[in-house]
Order: C-alpha cells, then structure tokens, then sequence
C-alpha cells in the first residue's frame, strides 16, 4: 500500500522499516531530519513536511501517526486537514486517551476524513517484526488498511474493536493489566532476594521462562534482565507511568468495575519514586527491556 508515516521514533521507524520490507511505500515525516535520511536510504520516499508529505500521496491518502500523545496528536492532525480530501484516513497508532480519539473521530468525520485509533503493542521487537494491533473506527476504514495491518502484526495479532476509541480503550486496559503483571514478578523476586536462600535470580526466571505457569515474554525479559547484572544495581527503582495505568483506574472508577490489582499497581508505581528496593527495580527493568523507556540510572 501507499502510505504517509509520521512520528520516526523509537516504535514508528521500527514500523516504517517493517513496512518497507513487507513491500509497502512508504512516504516519511518526522522533525528529526536524521530518521527520515535513514529510512530514505532504505526505500522510503523522503519528505520535508506534513504538507509535502500529503501531496506526495495517492489519493484516497493514508497517513498513520506515531507521535506522542496529546498536544502533538492534535497539532498533527489540524495541520493535515486542509491538506486532506474525502474519504482519506488517519490512523493514530499511539497510546492516545480512548475520549481524546472519540472527539478526534468526531472532528475528522464532519470533514469526511475517517479516523482509526490503533493501539499498538509489542514494543521494540513486535514493531520491528510483527506488533499486536487493537483498532477502533469506522468499519469501511479498517477493512480499506487491513492488508498494510496484516503485514504489520504477528499471525492473528490484530483486530476490529468498534467503535471510535474503542482500539485505544482495548489498548489502555492491557497497559493497565501490563502494570499488574510486572508489579506481581517484581514483588515475587523481591520476596525471592529477602528468603535467605542463596537464589541466582538469573536462573530462577529461566526456569520460569520455560513451561511454567507463568512463563512468557516478560519472564524471558526479566531473565534478560538478570543476565545483565543480576541486582539490577545498574537503575533505580524509580518507576514511570505514561498514563495508561491511571487512565484504566479511571475508567474503572467511572464504569464501576473494581480492579484492585491494577489500581495497586500504579501506586506502587507512585510509591517507588520515595522508596528503593528490588521489586521496582525489576519493573523499571521490564519497561526498559520490552520498550525502551528511560529508566534512572543509580547514583
């Protein structure tokens, strides 16, 4: 497919060079003149703005978004509209709040744009070679993108979830479990460390990494993690939050769904910026691990 890319960053350059490699045209924006150069030598077709971006697109033009969430969504997207006719799609594939993606539908539905929200998951590694996708909107847009969604997802990985929001609603709700299962294995190897038994961390998530209940990609990254320095004595246990965490406690708050666990999750994340211990240091590993986040580095 023909398609306009905007956002080079971390997840967006890994997802515009997958593209490529699965054969789609890519046409390319981003502020940092180096990203675009280095996607250009690769075969995307270079551009200089958003407004070169979309005359160099064939109509009906595509264009996904992989910029933060928030102010630079909007800006984005008001700069598009002129640019843009009917029938066009803009699909945001950040972690976007679900009503912030109604109200954008609602916006780009009036000019006859179609609008899909498309959370995306599988960090570093599931963009560069086959990501997780949940996409909401109108129906008509998500069946007209489907084969660029094919290429970018793993076998089975992505879906129609309705309605307009509904993509980054899905995607807000696994950020939120996420939140819960990385706490519950930081917790397990901090109470492992407290035992009194002489345990080899490292070795410990291994095992648990193959055929155990638990078993899956976060075990094989803590494992990763382990293997780098087994106290993780390299970072903090400051622990981030980008949003996800709280937007589901809100959710739930307002649909009246108790969440106990998730809720508990983000304010330990809150708790770990005044206190140190492993079990924070372990999920501010993971998020380091699967996507890159910045982690604070020990003194």
């Amino acid at each position: 497919m023909n398609a306009g890319f905007i956002g080079l960053g971390k997840m967006g350059f890994n997802m515009a060079q997958h593209l490529l490699e699965c054969g789609h045209d890519l046409v390319v924006y981003d502020l940092a003149d180096e990203a675009v150069a280095a996607l250009a030598e690769k075969g995307a077709a270079a551009s200089g703005s958003i407004k070169e971006l979309a005359g160099m697109l064939v109509s009906p033009r595509l264009i996904w978004l992989m910029v933060p969430a928030g102010d630079a969504v909007d800006i984005t997207i008001e700069t598009l509209i002129p640019l843009l006719d009917r029938g066009d799609i803009i699909v945001d594939g950040g972690n976007s709040h679900y009503v912030d993606s109604r109200k954008r539908a609602l916006q780009l539905n009036e000019q006859g744009i179609y609008f899909l929200d498309a959370g995306t998951s599988g960090g570093l590694e599931g963009a560069r070679h086959g990501a997780c996708m949940m996409v909401g909107g109108e129906k008509t847009a998500f069946d007209l993108i489907e084969p660029l969604l094919k290429d970018l997802s793993l076998e089975n990985g992505y879906g129609y979830m309705g309605a307009s929001g509904s993509g980054h609603f899905a995607k807000m709700v696994h950020n939120g479990i996420e939140y819960g299962m990385m706490q519950a294995i930081g917790e397990g190897f901090a109470l492992l460390e407290s035992s009194g038994y002489d345990f080899n961390l490292e070795e410990v998530s291994q095992v648990w990494a193959h055929g155990s209940v638990i078993r899956g990609w976060l075990m094989e990254l803590a494992a990763s993690a382990f293997q780098k320095d087994p106290k993780l004595g390299y970072l903090s246990g400051r622990v981030a939050d980008s949003g996800e965490g709280r937007w589901t406690v809100e959710a739930a708050l307002e649909h009246g769904v108790s969440i106990p666990v998730i809720a508990a999750s983000l304010f330990s994340r809150y708790r770990s910026r005044s206190e140190e211990n492993l079990s924070d240091r372990v999920v501010a590993a993971l998020r380091h691990e699967f996507g890159g986040h910045a982690f604070t580095a020990k003194p």
